[in-house]
């Protein structure tokens, strides 16, 4: 009974997050803007308080559960007997499937007919859990189905990245995200290891939405249809949109973009005919590129990497960007397109990320050396869907609403690559 109080004040804290996150997105007023941050920061305190109270009730149900496993191992295998454990063992599973309220048939069966029809949900007690203003909890379980499925496919530069759940509208050093090596003798300790050199970040509450054909959803008559069809929207529209947010977020009410972010400096210009020539790379690149940051990875439009990295050639025209290069291109993948050059990871976007080299101008970015690890998206991967009616075109609209913002944490080692 505790655990189900819990995990509904959770759900309701989640809402109540997301309502004042599009408040204070939407507020013009400084003194607001603060106080509902300040809010907003006891309301994470108060989710992480909730969390540690569920995970501490989920590990002595665990441990229940390993003291019910060893006793059945440990009981004689009589009709009786068995039955017993049986139905122990039934009792035990049910719960186990119920600990989270998401993800119980009748609540999936629920958030289907209120995306579809707008039914609201109501949790066994007849208390409502979604309302007009805080939308229905995506199920979890469709959730870890979009989490599989971002790991799996799509995502090039998503997948990459440093992931991190942190409170928004708090300043973070991003030296409390390094360390140093520092040597000690008998006399002397090592001091904590901060530094500023590097300032710090904040992550703001960047609302996103992903708005969903209600005409279609409500021709999906079946529950894992349903499921899967909302899954591989909700993953193919947010990955889009991460993959273009890590390198052109504006910054403003979203991720700001490693191409975007004044203090990535480190540039290289190349020629067409340098870009097409190993020796180029060598003495222009890598020649000039610190030890420290050598085992970073490179980004190219898929059409730059065919016409000037794949046709590198000698004198004669034979082909040499494997001898030289190293370069290994796995583009007969459609979905995760990647390879190999000069030993460093390649990813391969489409040219709406990062410009084609023939279509770009002069000064232009047409590539990009990088730490993955040093850009971080700060998410709470909860989506919460909302259902509102269209005025203007008469029909209905299902959308799924999450936050999230992306940053770059140590731009030392990014270096765009422009067409000279």
């Amino acid at each position: 009974m505790r655990k189900k109080i819990l995990e509904q004040k959770l759900l309701r804290l989640r809402a109540k997050v997301t309502k004042l996150s599009e408040r204070a997105k939407a507020s013009t007023d400084a003194a607001e803007v603060r106080s509902m941050t300040e809010e907003l920061e006891d309301l994470n305190a108060e989710i992480n308080e909730t969390q540690a109270e569920l995970d501490a009730i989920e590990e002595e149900e665990r441990a229940a559960e390993q003291a019910a496993t060893e006793a059945r191992e440990a009981a004689p295998a009589t009709l009786e007997g068995a039955q017993i454990l049986g139905a122990f063992g039934q009792q035990a599973e049910t719960e186990k499937r119920d600990e989270d309220p998401t993800a119980s048939l009748e609540y999936r069966q629920a958030f289907m007919k209120f995306v579809q029809k707008g039914t609201p949900i109501e949790v066994r007690n007849g208390e409502a859990i979604s309302t007009n203003e805080t939308g229905a909890a995506i199920p979890i379980t469709v959730m870890n189905e979009v989490i599989n499925t971002i790991r799996k496919r799509y995502g090039n530069l998503y997948n990459k990245v440093r992931k991190m759940s942190v409170p928004g509208g708090v300043k973070i050093p991003i030296g409390a995200l390094q360390a140093q090596f520092k040597w000690i003798n008998e006399s002397t300790v090592s001091p904590r290891q901060r530094t500023d050199k590097l300032g710090s970040i904040v992550f703001e509450y960047n609302t996103a939405e992903i708005r969903v054909a209600q005409t279609f959803l409500s021709s999906i008559l079946t529950l894992s249809a349903f499921e899967a069809e909302l899954t591989k929207i909700i993953a193919i529209a947010y990955l889009e949109a991460m993959d273009k947010g890590i390198m052109l977020g504006s910054g403003d009410g979203c991720m700001t973009g490693i191409l975007v972010d004044p203090r990535v400096t480190n540039t290289i210009t190349l020629t067409a005919a340098e870009i097409n020539n190993w020796t180029a790379w060598r003495k222009k690149f890598f020649a000039k590129l610190p030890l420290g940051y050598r085992a970073g990875e490179f980004v190219f439009a898929a059409s730059t990497v065919d016409a000037y990295l794949e046709t590198m050639a000698d004198s004669n025209n034979n082909p040499i960007f494997r001898q030289a290069t190293g370069l290994e291109v796995g583009d007969g993948d459609a979905q995760y397109p990647a390879g190999r050059f000069f030993g460093r990871d390649l990813a391969m976007v489409e040219p709406d990320i990062i410009s084609d080299f023939d279509a770009a101008s002069a000064g232009d970015v047409i590539g990009l050396f990088w730490q993955p690890n040093e850009y971080a998206i700060n998410e709470n991967f909860g989506f919460t869907m909302r259902r509102y009616f269209d005025e203007e075109a008469n029909e209905w609209v299902d959308k799924a609403l999450t936050v999230v913002d992306g940053k770059v944490l140590n731009p030392t080692g990014f270096y765009k690559i422009l067409k000279g």
